[in-house]
């Protein structure tokens, strides 16, 4: 994408997540501009044009939230699924700086709700899990909440809302054009004393100092977001440039990560019973396996 050397060596550019503070106001963020990687797992399916803008935007959202993951190894997970509509199964996975992403459709019924269908005609009736698996405490959590609103980002906030009660704002932006698709985001996030740890504030109390940064953070517009030659440094600094102290760090290049490797699926294969897995099996002997991330056909020797 020529677009991506339009930064300079200074700032943050395509496919890296920059974490700000402004501690005064007891806020943190992330903010992240997907570019080459998106168009990556975008090209593993053939996916129609609201599906495009349904993953990048899922992408987005769980570079953000994955992005505040401080222990090696942990991962978030973000899954949609749902009856009804052209959409019943999203999936989207963050560790350590690796993306992957997937989206099942049915391509009829996309074809009979138009070119920019709601969230809510896209999926029908369903929900929106989050999943936090914590590799130093080996523990797991996760957060339901229905799928509604007028876009997943939106599901979002209601997520932080209800399940962590930590008052949220999430900003996405996507633009699709024949050199690739740019997809952007911002999230915002009020926490006690700017620890994480503590009490969380209940949502529907009034935060002065919350209400301020919201309004800051909630004029970002979709161009700001997208366009490649404002850097995320710089994005920042006009959102926040009259607070006292900003603190900006950009975090690891992000990569498309997709973990389909022969071992594991042989291991997974090894757990059925050898009755099955002959019925498995080609006429070459192997059981082939296709990777619904990124559209690998494995033959493997079980």
């Amino acid at each position: 994408m020529s677009a991506q050397t339009a930064q300079s060596e200074r700032e943050t550019g395509f496919d890296r997540v920059l974490a700000f503070s402004v501690p005064q106001n007891n806020a943190r963020g992330r903010v992240v501009r997907l570019g080459p990687v998106l168009d990556t797992v975008l090209s593993a399916h053939d996916y129609p044009a609201p599906v495009r803008h349904l993953l990048g935007e899922a992408l987005v959202l769980t570079a953000l939230m994955g992005s505040l993951l401080k222990d090696t190894g942990s991962q978030l997970t973000l899954q949609a699924q749902a009856d009804g509509g052209a959409v019943d199964l999203l999936v989207c996975d963050y560790r350590e700086g690796e993306l992957r992403g997937y989206v099942r459709h049915d391509a009829e019924k996309l074809g009979r709700i138009g070119a920019s269908p709601s969230l809510q005609t896209l999926f029908g009736e369903g929900y929106l899990a989050i999943t936090f698996d914590l590799a130093v405490a080996d523990e797991r959590y996760q957060g339901i909440v229905p799928l509604e609103g007028e876009s997943l980002a939106q599901a979002c906030e209601s997520y932080f809302e209800r399940s962590e009660q930590v008052p949220s704002l999430i900003r996405v932006g996507i633009q699709s054009s024949a050199g690739g698709t740019i997809a952007a985001g911002l999230l915002v996030q009020h926490l006690p004393q700017g620890e994480d740890g503590q009490e969380r504030l209940h949502v529907k109390e009034d935060h002065p100092e919350w209400e301020h940064v919201a309004t800051l953070a909630g004029s970002t517009r979709h161009d700001e977001l997208v366009d490649p030659e404002l850097g995320l440094e710089q994005l920042i600094w006009r959102l926040f440039h009259q607070e006292s102290e900003v603190r900006a760090e950009p975090l690891a290049q992000l990569s498309r990560g997709c973990r389909c490797t022969i071992e594991h699926y042989e291991e997974i294969l090894g757990r059925f019973p050898e009755s099955e897995r002959a019925e498995m099996r080609g006429e070459d002997g192997y059981v082939p396996v296709e990777c619904a991330f990124c559209s690998k056909i494995l033959a493997i020797d079980v």
